[in-house]
């Protein structure tokens, strides 16, 4: 390795993180630092000296990844902590709700980082709206009081939006990886103050929200109403459900109330919006991405928050004294959900059975009572409570 290199550090070297993340950063030439708790996925990084990533869809391709290394988060922290403190860019695709644990690695990684250095790119790739600002403020929470201006200079927060679909892999498939060819990395440029991180294949934008809102209440919103009305179906593989036409139809109605949001609130073309949110249900569709309902829906508790993909929209369109008809019939369906070996769907479930309506749309959506989109949820909760 050249001594010059530029390098990365990546948290979380499941499917996502080796099958885009990664991958984009290795195409970038950065050598690519893979952190995780898993001591047997980072013990099979260690010991191979490539992987392979298999996009399938149009145009298929396979992509060999090498230079990277791995990193096991618990039990080399410290040596975690020297690699962050001199790298270019740090990067998650570690879920929303484990950012907290990985604030507290980075923090001490930028108090040791010499200011001689350029600010370290920190970029959550996470399915949420400004992620990257949840893991800043994690990071602070971790400085000693007054140290915060001089050590949060040592980092540029950009927040970003991401979109691939990374199905749930063949068991025994080691740690090749297979994609849909489809991808996009949206990542704000002002953070950087004109000298973005050179990412070969990231889009970088003056005003990231459009993006972020657009892939969230489409793709996720539309993945997720696939997931639970096919779940209700009986359903299991996710491609299949879209052939159910019950399903079809309400994962295209709901996407074309977030759509007219989209289009009414940021301006976006009403004509490619239309063709973007067909393409992604060709993508829902494709059989060689195997995926399962139940492992799409998981973590509902999380899905129907306050700012998620069915809230979200739902509470803007409500606000605009528009019923979000589709969307409503969405939520129920996620109320529905119920898989055993899911800790939100059990903990969901319980809310279910023990709190009235009103307290479960509270807790769980971050509802308040005033709110027009209130009353139309709580009617889909007690629909969930009677069945």
């Amino acid at each position: 390795m050249q001594s010059d290199q530029r390098r990365a550090v990546h948290f979380g070297a499941g499917n996502i993180g080796r099958g885009f993340v990664g991958l984009l950063l290795h195409e970038a030439g950065y050598e690519v630092v893979f952190a995780d708790v898993n001591a047997d996925l980072i013990a099979a990084l260690a010991a191979a000296p490539v992987y392979r990533v298999h996009e399938v869809g149009e145009n298929p391709a396979v992509h060999v990844v090498d230079n990277f290394r791995a990193i096991n988060s618990l039990t080399e922290a410290d040596a975690l902590i020297s690699e962050i403190a001199s790298a270019d860019v740090v990067t998650t695709a570690v879920g929303p709700t484990i950012l907290p644990r990985v604030a507290p690695v980075i923090a001490a990684a930028l108090a040791r980082r010499s200011s001689d250095l350029a600010p370290l790119a920190v970029i959550a790739c996470e399915n949420a709206i400004n992620a990257t600002d949840r893991l800043a403020a994690y990071i602070e929470a971790q400085v000693p009081p007054g140290e915060w201006a001089t050590v949060g200079s040592r980092a540029a927060f950009a927040n970003t939006a991401v979109d691939r679909i990374v199905p749930a892999q063949p068991a025994g498939g080691g740690i090749d990886v297979t994609v849909e060819t489809f991808y996009e990395w949206v990542i704000e440029r002002g953070a950087f103050h004109g000298a973005p991180p050179p990412i070969v294949g990231a889009t970088f934008v003056d005003n990231l929200r459009p993006y972020i809102e657009r892939k969230l209440f489409t793709v996720n919103t539309g993945h997720a109403t696939v997931a639970y009305l096919g779940f209700l179906e009986g359903v299991h593989p996710l491609h299949d459900a879209l052939r159910v036409a019950r399903v079809a139809d309400a994962a295209r109605r709901v996407l074309e109330e977030t759509s007219g949001l989209l289009v009414a609130k940021h301006g976006l073309d009403e004509a490619e919006q239309r063709a973007y949110r067909e393409k992604i249900l060709r993508r829902f569709a494709n059989p060689q991405l195997p995926d399962t309902v139940e492992r799409v829906g998981r973590q509902p508790l999380r899905k129907l928050g306050r700012t998620e993909r069915f809230i979200g929209p739902a509470a803007e369109i409500a606000e605009e004294g528009i019923r979000p008809v589709a969307l409503l019939d969405a939520i129920g369906a996620a109320f529905r959900f119920i898989v055993p070996d899911d800790e939100q769907s059990v903990e969901l479930n319980r809310l279910l059975r023990s709190e009235p309506a009103e307290r479960v749309v509270q807790q769980v959506c971050g509802l308040t009572p005033e709110h027009p989109l209130f009353e139309p949820v709580a009617a889909e909760v007690r629909r969930a409570q009677t069945l």
